[in-house]
């Protein structure tokens, strides 16, 4: 029985630590690291390039006809090109597109006309046109080095006229801008007073801007005026250098 006292006696002194040791807050608490939620524009979302450049794609509107979604390129606050990334499938509205574009091209701006036949289509391209622009103007301001880029790159731009040429329908000339290498926009100085022609011009500045070249198909029913446009374009180019 004397033996059997030191051996409890020892068992409870090695378990007095066990009772006293308290975990530590460390030990015992999980931090979860929560990120921080991302911005992003509630009309548009941007993406700048290197050269000065920003392209705008705006967020899809829809109307009853269709989606309506641009995708509009700046050089800092001037519009150089305007692609229409969804667009109702109508016919009216196929045909209202390049006249938008071109208007936009020529107004640099969101007031435009509406185009007669295309009125829900036109609406909800402007609504989305001036979205662009807004996005485009917060995104200058945001980044003055891009925008003194863009400066450099818009006192670079040159515009050369083309060739003035007489058709059986009436005078044809362009005047084309560039910036270096890249046509920026198209003008018509003269051109045939006739419904066909009126209809066929904002097609062909289109395929310009998007074939940045006189290599263009045609527009049916103003064969004259087309040909026309094209060999002034050409002559624009080959004087540009």
């Amino acid at each position: 029985m004397k033996r059997a006292i030191p051996v409890v006696v020892l068992s409870i002194a090695g378990l007095v630590p066990v009772w006293l040791y308290q975990p530590s807050a460390e030990s015992s608490t999980v931090q979860a690291t929560t990120p921080a939620p991302s911005t992003s524009s509630s009309s548009a979302s941007s993406s700048s390039g290197s050269s000065g450049t920003n392209v705008v794609t705006t967020t899809t509107v829809d109307t009853e006809k269709g989606p309506v979604q641009l995708q509009v390129t700046f050089s800092g606050t001037k519009i150089t090109a305007v692609k229409m990334l969804q667009q109702p499938n109508h016919p009216q509205t196929t045909a209202a597109v390049p006249k938008l574009i071109a208007e936009t091209l020529e107004a640099q701006s969101a007031d435009i006309d509406t185009v007669s036949g295309a009125t829900i289509t036109s609406d909800a391209y402007k609504d989305s046109l001036q979205a662009a622009i807004d996005d485009n103007a917060k995104a200058a301001s945001a980044s003055p080095s891009a925008s003194a880029s863009a400066s450099a790159s818009e006192a670079s731009s040159r515009t050369v006229d083309g060739s003035a040429l007489s058709t059986e329908k009436g005078p044809v000339q362009v005047q084309v801008t560039f910036s270096g290498t890249k046509i920026t926009a198209v003008k018509m100085l003269q051109q045939p007073n006739h419904p066909q022609t009126t209809a066929a011009v904002p097609k062909l500045i289109a395929e310009t801007l998007e074939a940045q070249s006189a290599d263009i198909d045609t527009v049916s029913g103003a064969t004259i005026t087309s040909e026309a446009y094209k060999e002034s374009l050409q002559a624009a180019i080959d004087a540009k250098g």
